[in-house]
C-alpha cells in the first residue's frame, strides 16, 4: 500500500516538473520573439518577461561568456536546451521509477 502512495506522489511530482519546465520553456520561447521588434519596455508583459526571464540569461552569460557572440546573446538557447535536458532525464526518470514501484507493488515484492 505504500508503494502505491510513493508511485502517486512521484508521478504528481514528474508531472508538476515537467509542466512548469515546459511553461518557461514557453516562456524563454516568448521572450526571444519579442526581443525581435522593438518593444514597448513599460509594457506589463514585457516587463514581466524580462522579469523572469533575464536572471537566468545573466547567470547564463556570467558563466559561458562565449555565449554572446558577434552583438548575439546565444543564452536562451543554452537555458532551452538544459530545460530540454532536464526534462528528458529528471522527469523521465522520476516517471520510470514511479512505474517500477509499481511493478513492484504488482509483484508483491517486499523492499526495505
Amino acid at each position: 500500500m505504500g508503494n502505491v502512495f510513493l508511485r502517486q506522489i512521484t508521478l504528481a511530482l514528474a508531472m508538476v516538473l515537467g509542466s512548469l519546465l515546459n511553461l518557461y520553456w514557453w516562456v524563454v520561447f516568448v521572450a526571444v520573439l519579442i526581443t525581435w521588434v522593438n518593444p514597448d519596455p513599460y509594457n506589463p508583459v514585457v516587463r514581466f518577461l524580462r522579469g523572469v526571464t533575464e536572471p537566468v540569461f545573466y547567470q547564463v552569460r556570467r558563466w559561458l561568456p562565449f555565449v554572446v557572440i558577434g552583438g548575439f546573446d546565444l543564452s536562451p538557447i543554452v537555458v532551452m536546451a538544459v530545460i530540454f535536458v532536464l526534462q528528458k532525464v529528471v522527469v523521465e526518470s522520476l516517471e520510470l521509477f514511479a512505474y517500477r514501484l509499481d511493478v513492484t507493488a504488482m509483484l508483491g515484492v517486499v523492499t526495505g
